[in-house]
């Protein structure tokens, strides 16, 4: 698959400068076309939810956030990723926990970041097969570089993932980083949405992009179909737009999405919504559109709010997972329930 060119990239990897902490929300979006959001799409809301897991420090640099969330009879699976400053370690951990009330969690397993060869580790993906067992997804930086790559291991159990069976599903390569992807099982095929990033110029690297891809297993991507979210110019997204979440409802897929506006928001991204307004007889995701946003944000620091993921409850209603600044510039990861709308 050749890079778009269109897709500039932000790996994540390197200091930006900091925001100072009034930085909020510098610009807002035209209004695009809109969907009734509140029976498919609740929105995050910082101030009703609860901290699943604190971050491992004080102050900015740590992070306890990139959560993947999945709900399997009746109880909640959470992979998620720990971080330090850049000097202290970076993502040193992912963490895979399980929970009765989607709230307490009890850690499972810690997968260090030694296991997997690399310099820092960013938001796992957590997928229970349809068959029985569990795959996991992992983003792994390579050392000294802005490249980033996409390795997934199987396991029976959540408990048990080996880091010694991993292997690379997404490698990029020396113009190309690939991280935090997310994976749709729908029955019939698979769907991969990944953050794209272009790394050639160092200066344009904090740029993204989303690529989507379909294929018959979740490991081999036999059909790409190019960039289906991207930043515009001259809106709160113009440095970039990160699917974190995609729900299907009836009126169609509905994608959360990081973005900003400048390259030292790096990091402090915050949570916009996008519409598929179709899927293709081929049974693909139409091109994403977004709505006005951002439409969640923290109110603390530079307002940071993102990766997002929903889980659809097969109770009814939604639990919400995401990472949020917190007032001493650490993220925490947040949670909460929004009970159907109906």
């Amino acid at each position: 698959m050749n890079p778009d060119s269109r897709c500039q990239g932000d790996t994540s990897g390197r200091v930006a400068s900091r925001l100072p902490t009034s930085y909020r929300l510098p610009v807002h979006t035209p209004p695009q076309p809109t969907i009734e959001l509140a029976p498919g799409a609740p929105l995050p809301d910082p101030e009703r939810a609860t901290v699943a897991v604190s971050a491992p420090g004080e102050g900015p640099g740590y992070w306890a956030g990139g959560p993947s969330a999945v709900e399997v009879d009746g109880v909640f699976y959470l992979a998620y990723r720990l971080r330090r400053p850049v000097g202290r370690g970076r993502g040193y951990a992912v963490v895979i926990a399980r929970s009765e009330d989607g709230e307490h969690f009890e850690t499972l397993s810690v997968l260090e970041r030694e296991a997997f060869d690399c310099e820092s580790l960013e938001r796992p993906a957590l997928v229970a097969l349809p068959g029985g067992g569990w795959r996991l997804y992992v983003s792994c930086a390579t050392p000294g570089t802005l490249h980033w790559r996409v390795d997934v291991m199987d396991a029976a159990s959540p408990a048990t993932f080996d880091p010694s069976s991993a292997r690379t599903m997404l490698p990029g390569d020396e113009r190309t980083a690939y991280k935090d992807n997310i994976v749709l099982f729908d029955g019939e095929k698979w769907h991969l949405w990944v953050c794209c990033h272009l790394i050639e110029d160092p200066t344009e690297a904090d740029r993204m992009c989303t690529r989507y891809a379909t294929g018959p297993d979740g490991l081999s991507w036999t059909q790409w179909h190019g960039v289906v979210l991207e930043g515009r110019p001259g809106t709160w997204d113009a440095r970039g737009a990160r699917i974190a979440s995609v729900l299907p409802t009836p009126q169609g897929w509905v994608a959360y999405y990081d973005g900003r506006a400048l390259a030292e928001q790096n990091w402090e991204e915050q949570t916009g919504l996008a519409h598929a307004t179709a899927v293709n007889g081929n049974g693909t995701a139409a091109h994403f559109v977004p709505l006005d946003g951002p439409l969640a944000t923290s109110p603390n620091g530079a307002g940071g709010l993102r990766y997002v993921s929903a889980v659809s409850l097969a109770a009814g209603g939604y639990r919400l997972f995401y990472e949020a600044t917190r007032p001493d510039g650490a993220h925490d990861l947040l949670t909460e329930y929004v009970p159907s709308a109906d």
